[in-house]
């Protein structure tokens, strides 16, 4: 955050240390050092890395920024609380509606960490905004053809190799030529800072298998991974090999934050949104998608206009999307069981993370127990099924259920035709992104799942 934009009352007593503070703040991601224009950064691979919950907001758009969301992303980089005790800005609301001036994507040196830096102007209205320049930006873009393993051991250790799924090997690499003995290639393929890398491929063992060897420890050491990292490979609409890197529980390579440094971290974000609310003034933020905290705090106008009109109450079902360890997203269930301010005291009528949940399936940890109303799916837009049997019983949510022999379809097309006609949905079951519909099942592990993501077989 840029910290000129605070007050000089409160600069004067929170940042009595600047310059080792500004250099904390540098590694922990809230305030980046400035320097020479550099190549833009692989859209596709940033946000492979991002996962594929992460979408940034275009320049020209509208926004609402919360600083409430923001000040948790510095409590989960610096893994320290806000102090009750710094600085309250009453004049500061909640949510801020802002425009979008400026959104670059950038990626640290040292840790392959990446964020998002956002310059963001306070409009007053909906009406009050203005055209911004066109410099050639790229919409938000997840790769169509990707890959993400967690390594294990045995693919950091010194004297092995990363051992590579089949069906990656062969979606993203070169054809083999599987006459040669062994069959194998060299791959050349770019990081996000554009340095190369080579590694040989080859195919080889008991039973065989699909193997990155020469080079590969060369990038474990200078990456410095360990097991429980991830790698992932994808390959971009130009069809360039391109790979990233993803640190293990968000790991942090520098050294721990002091309690000055992140309670004035917390300050410089509220002083620096105060101060652009009060003189209309663009403001910078920071977004780092990997933090613990994963909830995006600028939310696009649209988004946060469809969950302003969803009603919402105590005891309602929703689904809501999460990350998968192999970079997928998959939906979990739960039930709505208190509507309240997450914090009365300094976020009073916030609606941020203002819904408390509880969550079918317990001990999964990485589940917050309060999400705001713009992060879930509501029964209106989800129906379910059981598991896939001879007879199966599909159930639309608030009408009657009934049954079907599954077995007299051919494809899914034709049982969605079927469920349609049976429910008086013809028409708007064939495509989910669209409609308001959505046909899901639930597997033998209680997950749910959209129908038509695993094969008809």
């Amino acid at each position: 955050m840029r910290m000129s934009n605070g007050p000089p009352q409160v600069k004067n007593t929170a940042f009595c240390s600047t310059s080792s503070l500004l250099d904390e703040m540098k590694l922990l991601g809230e305030v980046h050092a400035s320097s020479a224009p550099k190549k833009a950064l692989n859209s596709e691979l940033w946000h492979a890395c991002a996962g594929p919950l992460v979408s940034l907001p275009q320049p020209g758009s509208l926004v609402y920024y919360f600083p409430q969301g923001h000040s948790e992303q510095v409590s989960a980089s610096t893994r320290r609380s806000a102090n009750p005790e710094i600085p309250y800005y009453p004049n500061l609301p909640s949510q801020l509606l802002c425009q979008v001036h400026n959104v670059t994507l950038h990626a640290d040196k040292e840790t392959d960490e990446i964020y998002a830096q956002m310059t963001l102007q306070p409009v007053n209205s909906e009406a009050d905004v203005f055209r911004v320049p066109d410099f050639g930006h790229t919409k938000s873009k997840q790769p169509t053809e990707f890959f993400c393993k967690n390594l294990t051991a045995s693919d950091t250790s010194t004297h092995g190799g990363f051992s590579v799924p089949r069906r990656a090997a062969e979606k993203l690499f070169p054809q083999l030529d599987y006459l040669a003995q062994p069959p194998n290639q060299e791959l050349i393929v770019r990081d996000l800072h554009d340095n190369v890398w080579t590694f040989r491929h080859i195919y080889r063992g008991q039973p065989k298998r699909h193997l990155l060897t020469t080079g590969w420890s060369l990038f474990v050491g200078a990456k410095r991974l360990k097991a429980g990292d991830s790698v992932l490979f994808i390959r971009d609409d130009k069809s360039q090999l391109l790979l990233g890197v993803r640190r293990s529980n968000r790991q942090q390579t520098s050294s721990p934050s002091s309690v000055l440094s992140a309670d004035s971290m917390h300050i410089g974000v509220l002083a620096a949104a105060a101060h652009a609310a009060a003189n209309r003034s663009p403001f910078t933020v920071y977004y780092n998608p990997r933090w613990q905290c994963p909830s995006e705090f600028v939310i696009p106008l649209a988004k946060y206009h469809k969950a302003a009109y969803t009603q919402v109450s105590i005891g309602m079902r929703l689904g809501m999307m999460f990350e998968t360890e192999e970079s997928n997203k998959r939906r979990y269930m739960g039930t709505i069981t208190g509507i309240s301010d997450f914090d009365a005291q300094r976020w009073q009528n916030s609606k941020w993370r203002k819904l408390q949940v509880e969550w079918d399936e317990a001990g999964y940890d990485e589940r917050p127990e309060r999400v705001s109303s713009w992060e879930i799916e509501t029964p209106e837009s989800l129906f379910v099924f059981s598991p896939l049997r001879t007879y199966t019983k599909v159930q639309k949510l608030g009408s009657v259920g009934r049954s079907i022999d599954v077995t007299r379809f051919r494809n899914y097309d034709e049982l969605k035709s079927s469920i349609a006609c049976m429910f008086g949905l013809e028409g708007r079951l064939d495509d989910p992104r669209r409609s308001e519909w959505k046909l899901v099942y639930i597997d033998y592990e209680n997950d749910v799942l959209l129908v038509g993501d695993d094969p008809w077989e």
